[in-house]
């Protein structure tokens, strides 16, 4: 049976290029705002750090209704850290809008999203993006997406995809470059008739795969998935598997189930097979999981979720600070938390080690791991991370090591700085293009050549390059690479940094801490240019005597410190040191505090 009252959509593109804000117009035009409504921008990224930061972490979804059908659409992230969620979202849709910009045309993780809908064979709907940009390449961009299917061996009827014009800010759309659009009417016109509804068994029995999880204080874990066949209703008994045979079969209860109405969950009683349904009840429902018909067994298969290709050691602070700031401190906190964090992140490894102080977290990249950081300070936990490092494998007996495909828009006169750090990094040149006063570069790269080079590659480019990278393959061993070229300030003894000691401090390099810092010894307090680390003494106050008075020392004028982001911080660190985390503070320090033993170890 065909479900003609319903499409499953997703929305898929690479970062920036306004899925979100296309998803906010499509709901105020479908009418699920009142008219008078105030209504915050990018209304689906919910959660803090999202709003803070503009992008999209996890996939949400929500509901719009146009012509007796209800649309169904889930906004996906666009980062490549985030891909997992990507990934498991494609099960439960029948089609896509993959969304361009008009002037940055197809990127790395354009391609990375496109590839994976062209594997599930869903509809495509091509929506170039942003066409008020004074920059916008609407035909060139156009042909750039075409080319880019036939590159990943899209089908006929792929390559046949409609191409829709629209700028997401304005809430218009229209079927031709040179004719501006009204509305959002041509992108609703064109779901309803390229995207296919879905063909359901309905009098099947029950069968439904667990694609997203969200978790509530009151209900505890929300399962979220598409009904495959058949209906759910509450209070109907289930049986719960897995494909892999990780879980045995077990028998449990739905207590609630809730259909998605615009941004509100509403209760209901029963739901069909097509819809994309929540439901509560089930403590210790994972992401993979099939519902199934009591007594029946019969998972559904899950998709694949990429290996996570970065680690880092997550352990409990031991700082002489520690247990200041934070309110979970203890290493029973630490571990619940971080195995609680797998429960809705599929992307994620954490294990324990040798120390019951100390876990393994790999993630996708520096982005991904950084984000689990700022949510554990957030709610109060203190910590310390190491540096992350690449996830070597080995293949036919060969030490392999993660490559990614970078891509750069970098301005003509900073081409050279960048070439330059791409080769000392180990990264291979794969293709350059001109694009208008700008040069598109591409390059196959350690993952590990990227560490520390993000902030690098903005000093290079005046902060007018932009850079994407995203998972390409296993490759051998490409040899040493360089670690950072600065050297590290180390404060000499535990107390408060005072100005006088600053003062003399900064003339050795870039100061990360201001006066009335509290600073303990073996704390990194700034960079030096050298290679080598150098112990500065920045709580040295000014000796004083008839003839000098403390109060000179207001004259000192410093320099304002570097602010050290989470990012920053953990491109910074070597292998010799620690990223200390607090919910107040972050501070970088050597693995080895006292001077006097790091001194021994390095001349033993």
């Amino acid at each position: 049976m065909v479900r003609s009252d319903l499409r499953n959509i997703a929305i898929i593109a690479h970062v920036d290029h306004g899925k979100t804000t296309l998803v906010d117009q499509m709901l105020k035009q479908a009418g699920t705002f009142r008219e008078n409504q105030v209504v915050e921008e990018r209304v689906m990224d919910s959660n803090d750090i999202e709003r803070e930061r503009g992008i999209t972490i996890l996939a949400k979804n929500t509901s719009v209704h146009y012509k007796d059908t209800k649309i169904n659409i889930v906004d996906t992230p666009g980062h490549a850290d985030f891909s997992g969620e990507v990934e498991r979202i494609l099960k439960m849709v029948d089609g896509v809008i993959l969304l361009v910009d008009a002037a940055e045309g197809p990127m790395p993780q354009t391609r990375f999203v496109l590839q994976k809908a062209l594997e599930f064979g869903h509809k495509i709907i091509i929506v170039i993006n942003k066409i008020d940009r004074p920059d916008a390449r609407l035909n060139e961009v156009g042909d750039e997406v075409l080319e880019l299917l036939l590159t990943l061996d899209a089908t006929d009827e792929q390559l046949d995809s409609p191409i829709i014009y629209c700028s997401g800010r304005d809430g218009t759309a229209s079927m031709s470059p040179n004719k501006p659009g009204a509305d959002l009417i041509p992108l609703f016109d064109q779901i309803l008739e390229h995207i296919p509804a879905p063909h359901v068994d309905m009098d099947g029995e029950t069968q439904m795969l667990v694609s997203s999880i969200d978790y509530n204080e009151y209900v505890g874990r929300i399962g979220i998935g598409r009904i495959e066949r058949g209906s759910l209703k509450v209070g109907q008994p289930v049986t719960v598997c897995d494909y892999h045979g990780n879980v045995k079969p077990y028998n449990s209860k739905i207590v609630s189930l809730y259909a998605i109405e615009g941004l509100v969950r509403t209760p209901v009683e029963e739901m069909k097979a097509g819809d994309i349904v929540c439901f509560s009840g089930i403590e210790n429902i994972t992401i993979g999981e099939t519902l199934c018909a009591y007594g029946q067994a019969e998972p559904l298969p899950f998709v694949k979720i990429s290996e996570p290709t970065v680690e880092m050691y997550f352990s409990v602070n031991d700082s002489p600070f520690a247990g200041r700031e934070g309110k979970f401190v203890t290493s029973r906190h630490l571990r619940d938390r971080l195995f609680k964090e797998l429960l809705k992140d599929v992307s994620l490894r954490v294990s324990e080690t040798d120390t019951t102080d100390s876990f393994r977290v790999a993630g996708r990249g520096e982005m991904h791991l950084s984000i689990l950081i700022e949510n554990l300070r957030r709610e109060g936990y203190e910590f310390q991370v190491g540096a992350p490092k690449a996830m070597m494998k080995e293949m036919d007996g060969v030490k392999c090591e993660p490559i990614e495909r970078m891509i750069a828009d970098v301005p003509q006169d900073a081409l050279g700085s960048v070439m330059e750090k791409m080769g000392s990094r180990k990264g291979e040149l794969v293709s350059m293009n001109p694009k208008g006063d700008r040069m598109r570069v591409e390059f196959l790269i350690p993952a590990r050549g990227l560490f520390g080079y993000r902030s690098e590659f903005l000093t290079d480019t005046k902060g007018e390059g932009v850079m994407s990278s995203v998972f390409y393959e296993y490759q051998p061993y490409k040899g040493e690479i360089q670690k950072r070229a600065l050297g590290a300030l180390i404060a000499f003894e535990t107390g408060e940094a005072v100005t006088y000691g600053l003062f003399n401090a900064q003339e050795r390099g870039t100061l990360f801490i201001g006066a009335g810092t509290d600073v303990y010894e073996g704390m990194i307090v700034g960079c030096t240019p050298k290679d080598d680390d150098i112990a500065v003494n920045v709580c040295k106050k000014k000796q004083l005597t008839n003839t000098r008075a403390s109060g000179s020392d207001d004259a000192l004028r410093l320099i304002p410190p570097r602010q050290m982001s989470i990012e920053a911080a953990l491109e910074f660190i070597g292998d010799d040191e620690l990223l200390e985390v607090t919910p107040k503070s972050l501070r970088m320090r050597k693995k080895i505090l006292s001077n006097q033993q790091r001194m021994k170890k390095i001349h033993s």
